[in-house]
Order: C-alpha cells, then structure tokens, then sequence
C-alpha cells in the first residue's frame, strides 16, 4: 500500500511509519518539525536523544533497505501543498498524527489554547478538504483520544466504540437513534478531537470518505521491534509535565529516584496502550478500511484500565521511590470508574501488550541509560487548567 504518514516524526508517528515500512508498504513521511522546536520553547529536550529526520531516514534505508520519502509541509497551512502532494502520491492510506498532542501544553496560555485549535481543526479540516479534492478513495486513518469521552459522568456503564443507542424527546414526539457517544472534553485538546469527530461527521456523510477514527488510551512505552534496530532509530520518551504520558513519567521518576507525583488523590481511572500495541493498531485498521458512504469507524484503542494511584503504588513496589501527592492542577473528577468496550481491536487480531509482560522494566532500563539527559525542573507539571483570579 502506498501510505502517506501526517505527523510522522512524533512519539507515535515515527514508530508508526518505521513497523508500515518494515510490513513492505510504501511510507511517505509528513511532517512540519514543529515538535522539535517546541523542545527549544519548553527547554525539555526529549529523555532518549533524537537525531535529525535526515539521519533517522538514512538509518532506517541503512538498516533495513526500506526507504521512507520524507515531505516537510505544514498541513494545517500549506493547503494547496497537501492536495498537490495527494494527487503525486495517490495514497490508498493516510495516516493523521499531524495534530498538537498534550492536554497540559494546550492549557499553559491563550496562546498555546488558540494554537491548539487552530492547528489540530485545520488541519483535520484540510486534511479532509484535500482527500475530497484529491485522494477521494483513501482510507483516513486517525488518531483520536479516549478523553473524548470524559470521565467519571456514566458510573459503571461501559464506554461504546463511539456511538450509543439513544432516545430523542421534543414536543411530545420520540424518535430512537443512534448518535455519536456525548462528548465530554477535559481540555482544549481533548475538545479538538470532539470537533474532529464532527468533521469526519460530515465528510462521510457528504463525500462518501473512508474514515476510521481510533479512540486512543495514554500510550506508554518508547521503543518497538524497529526503533531497536539501530540507536539513531530511537523514538521518543517526553518525561515533562507538559508532553510526558503518566506512566512513562513515573517509570522515569523510578529510574532516577525522584518521588512519583501523583495530582490530587491519584482515583482517576485511565485506559492505557503500550507504543508496540499502538503501531499494530494503525497497521490493522489501515488495511481494512471501511467502504464508502458507511459510517466513520470508531475503535477505542486502549487495552487496560488502571487507576493512577494504583499505578504509582504498583512502581513504588517494584523500585522503592516513594509517593508524594500534589495539588492536581487540572479541572477533573477526583475518582472515577473506566469500563470500556475493545471488540473491534480484538476482532482485528491485536494480541495485547500488559502491564505484566515485564515491558515497564524495559522503560526503566532506557530511563536509567539517559538519566543524565534529565532535566528535574521539568518534572512537575506547571499547566494550570483555572487561572487564578487577579485580586481588584
């Protein structure tokens, strides 16, 4: 298949691309770079040190004789760009990771909220635009957040695969319907993966485009099968409170012997995926598309639940670092119970990576190799989703 990768230089992005190429598809890489330079601006490098796109797309040609063609174009700007780039590939995939990914770094300022709009709906929206334009028989696969979904508001009822049965009230007139599962955003950027819901929405419905939308849990893990063959192939591993995934974060805090921070009481209840889990994912649903003019697909892309403080005792176990709570500087439920249905990810085949199969001592073992690339004053999440009031 020839697959076009948005965003494929990012933490699931670049893996992604690597396992499509290593499975004999032809990978075109998308990407504007701008991650690398929101390093620079947050003054967080990545913990595992990456190299520059030309020396990983070297690596990969080097070590597996595979190569992947690289684009530097900003899809929520270069419109025109992307529908030309479309037309000379004439992909029957497209993956799209070209979005701003961390709650927390959507939340640190008005302008870090108005560029997170404006990049992850416009390009969701060009992305679209072109596909009609250009690529009308390719298979949108996206990558979406279980946050859509919000927590902690339908106790003991199990999260669908996106849509739910409802029954519609007006006038004295009901109608049964099936709509999209209410959204229920917890930051801005989890609300510009509700609006890109609506998008896909509508492409399916007016243009007949082949969508499948994944609903992904917090990603843990930082190496798969191919980013190990070679130490320039490394991915990333964010350990900041801005980019760095929960789990991730506190296997590297265990590593370096600094307290896990556990926000608030540590009962909010997340779903969780190893990076290796992720890319067989994308891997799968790209080549089963859905046929035109059906629905937009959507699969919750997570295969366990557990709940924060859980996760912390479960490490502190294993390391001996201790716990320390912190004031939670996020507007969310302190406890919540997570049930959430998979099926389709299971129907596709995925054998799923758990906790217990021994990978989080992999992730420590990275961690304790990059130690001194730490940072310590980045740590701690300084994100605040309420700002405080200014005294008159």
């Amino acid at each position: 298949m020839r697959i076009i990768v948005l965003g494929g230089d990012g933490f699931c992005g670049w893996p992604t691309s690597l396992h499509l190429s290593a499975n004999g598809h032809h990978v075109t890489i998308v990407d504007n770079l701008v991650r690398r330079r929101t390093d620079t601006e947050l003054g967080a490098s990545s913990l595992t040190p990456i190299r520059p796109i030309e020396e990983r797309l070297t690596a990969w040609r080097e070590t597996r004789n595979s190569p992947i063609d690289f684009v530097e174009l900003d899809v929520a700007k270069d419109y025109d760009a992307l529908e030309e780039l479309f037309r000379e590939v004439r992909p029957e995939a497209i993956v799209h990771f070209a979005e701003q990914r961390a709650a927390p770094y959507s939340m640190k300022s008005p302008r870090h909220k108005r560029y997170t709009v404006d990049n992850n709906v416009n390009a969701t929206n060009a992305v679209l635009c072109a596909m009609v334009e250009a690529a009308p028989d390719a298979h949108l696969v996206h990558l979406g957040t279980m946050g859509v979904y919000g927590y902690g508001k339908t106790k003991g009822m199990t999260i669908p695969e996106g849509y739910i049965d409802a029954t519609l009230r007006s006038g004295g007139v009901s109608a049964d319907v099936e709509i999209l599962y209410p959204a229920d955003p917890g930051s801005i950027y989890h609300m510009t993966k509700t609006l890109d819901q609506l998008l896909f929405y509508y492409y399916a419905k007016n243009d007949g485009l082949k969508i499948t939308d994944l609903h992904q849990g917090i990603v843990w893990g930082t190496a798969t099968p191919e980013t190990d063959l070679d130490e320039r192939l490394i991915n990333r591993f964010d350990y900041d409170g801005d980019y760095g995934t929960v789990l991730n974060r506190f296997l590297m805090q265990a590593a370096i012997g600094h307290p896990l921070t556990v926000h608030g009481s540590g009962g909010q209840t997340r779903a969780f995926i190893h990076i290796r889990d992720t890319v067989r994912c994308i891997h799968k649903a790209a080549q089963t598309p859905p046929k035109r003019g059906d629905r937009v697909r959507i699969i919750n892309q997570m295969t366990e639940t557990h709940r924060v403080r859980d996760l912390a005792a479960m490490i502190s176990g294993m390391t001996g670092v201790p716990v320390e709570h912190q004031l939670n500087p996020r507007k969310e439920a302190p406890e919540n119970d997570l049930v959430v249905a998979n099926d389709m990810l299971l129907k596709l085949g995925l054998q799923p990576t758990r906790l217990s199969d021994g990978l989080m001592t992999e992730v420590v073992a990275i961690a304790r190799r990059y130690a001194e690339r730490c940072d310590r004053s980045k740590i701690v999440s300084q994100s605040q989703w309420v700002r405080p009031v200014a005294a008159e």
